[in-house]
């Protein structure tokens, strides 16, 4: 829902936020750094943009706020995008509570709803998290009322917001979620499997894998579908924030028909395919047809063929006379009861690959590192966190 703001708060709104160069950080997994600066770099941003800086967990940017719209449609590897609102220090709670009410909150927060605070703390003399995110509730709360707009806003955002406060040494960084959801959640797949990738790791695997979208992709662990679901979206040019929502919907700065003039722009490179470029398949009769359905109801019939079977009972050669790109993700962890049947399943599936997809290019995840040097392909290593495990992404060719 809309939110309308009285003439003197649009005008400050316009003329500090909308208005200014704004400072971003779209926070990706660790290793996926410059996957996501490239993917920035593609973008048609305000000229400064182009001085982004990767940083480790992320790349920061700046940029106007519609740059922030441009981000969260199409960025894929990112997980969400930060607005920097204040940066300051703070030694004890008296000096945090005289900062925090110079922060003017009514120029990023609707009145009506609080928001989440996220607080991480390290090396500093404040680091009660609690203590500090109550301090920062009381700040917004005071001066939202304060300022009594309150009484002339007839129709309050109901988008969620959150605020992400960072405190090292001292040094308290401020910023306003635009993104909501994490980025992962696409809008649209709503069925799961039972070790779901995010989308973002598919993406990223994709990108490593150097998927070009115009050759054949063979997802044959396919489970809930990720890899075939994300680059069905890639191939016909689909923003990945196309069927969702975000944060910034509900700011003050929030300008509707800039974004709907965005997404009209996004639309116009929109390509339909007729014939089955993504095959994915899975011994698992159910998740093959929640699979299918979901294809269905987003029209991506004509490129994506699902089809039941087991990886090691077909080769790539019944589906396609062409090479492409394969994207495994094998069981590990909870899904394989122990090691040793890990380590064995994982052989057998580099010894299929040798056997059926020589000359295919490769995107797997490798359960443990110790595997890595057992496989038999020289692939490049690519680490990076998943699920609070640090794992191994091998890309290459299958020679």
């Amino acid at each position: 829902m809309m939110t309308t703001l009285p003439n003197p708060l649009s005008k400050r709104v316009k003329r500090h936020v909308t208005g200014r160069m704004q400072n971003f950080f779209a926070a990706t997994a660790p290793g996926f750094e410059k996957l996501c600066f490239d993917e920035l770099m593609s973008l048609p941003l305000s000229v400064s943009a182009k001085s982004a800086v990767i940083v480790e967990g992320g790349v920061e940017f700046r940029g106007r706020v519609h740059d922030c719209y441009l981000a969260n449609l199409n960025l894929r590897t990112a997980n969400r995008i930060l607005m920097r609102i204040g940066a300051f220090k703070a030694t004890n709670f008296d000096q945090l509570e005289k900062r925090l009410a110079d922060l003017p909150w009514e120029l990023f927060l609707c009145p009506g709803i609080l928001p989440k605070i996220s607080v991480t703390a390290r090396h500093s003399r404040l680091y009660h998290k609690d203590a500090i995110a109550e301090r920062f509730q009381a700040s917004i709360s005071d001066r939202i009322a304060q300022t009594g707009l309150h009484k002339d806003i007839q129709n309050i955002s109901f988008y969620r917001q959150r605020i992400f406060v960072r405190v090292a040494e001292d040094r308290f960084t401020v910023s306003i979620d635009s993104s909501g959801e994490i980025l992962h959640k696409r809008g649209i797949k709503k069925h799961g499997g039972t070790a779901p990738l995010r989308e973002t790791i598919a993406a990223a695997m994709l990108k490593f894998g150097k998927y070009n979208c115009r050759e054949p992709l063979a997802d044959p662990l396919c489970g809930s579908g990720t890899f075939s679901l994300e680059a069905a979206m890639m191939a016909t040019h689909t923003p990945p924030g196309w069927l969702r929502d975000f944060a910034f919907m509900g700011w003050p700065a929030f300008r509707p028909q800039r974004w709907a003039y965005i997404k009209r722009e996004s639309e116009k490179n929109f390509t339909r395919l007729e014939r089955p470029l993504i095959f994915a398949s899975d011994k698992d009769k159910e998740a093959c047809n929640r699979l299918q359905q979901c294809i269905r109801k987003y029209n991506f019939s004509g490129i994506i063929r699902v089809h039941c079977s087991d990886f090691f009972d077909f080769s790539p050669s019944e589906l396609t006379k062409k090479t492409g790109l394969v994207v495994l993700n094998p069981p590990y962890g909870r899904r394989i009861e122990t090691l040793e049947g890990s380590e064995t399943f994982f052989h057998s599936i580099c010894e299929k690959l040798g056997k059926d997809y020589k000359e295919w290019k490769v995107a797997m995840i490798v359960p443990e590192k110790s595997l890595v040097k057992t496989v038999p392909f020289r692939l490049k290593p690519h680490r990076f966190r998943h699920g609070g495990l640090n794992l191994t992404l091998l890309a290459g060719r299958i020679a």
